[in-house]
């Protein structure tokens, strides 16, 4: 079997080429975790507006009960009863 050698700018195309290979996995590893951070984040968010919903929903009811139905005025504290 005979054996041929590349040349140097052969070898060293291939290298430049493995070389940026290895950089893009690198790149797109790191780009995968920062996806999976946001989406831990994003969750994280969905579970605190639907907390905050709750929440609202809890209080709107509270107060329904003690004032009856009507309008407030967060900025003044005033309430208005519906007619």
């Amino acid at each position: 079997m005979e054996k041929v050698f590349l040349t140097k700018e052969e070898v060293e195309k291939l290298k430049t080429l493995q070389s940026q290979e290895v950089s893009l996995i690198n790149q797109l590893g790191q780009l995968e975790y920062q996806i999976q951070t946001l989406m831990l984040q994003k969750d994280n968010l969905k579970q605190q507006i639907s907390t905050l919903q709750k929440e609202s929903s809890a209080i709107g009811k509270q107060l329904q009960d003690k004032y009856g139905e009507g309008t407030i005025d967060v900025s003044s504290g005033e309430f208005t009863k519906s007619s």
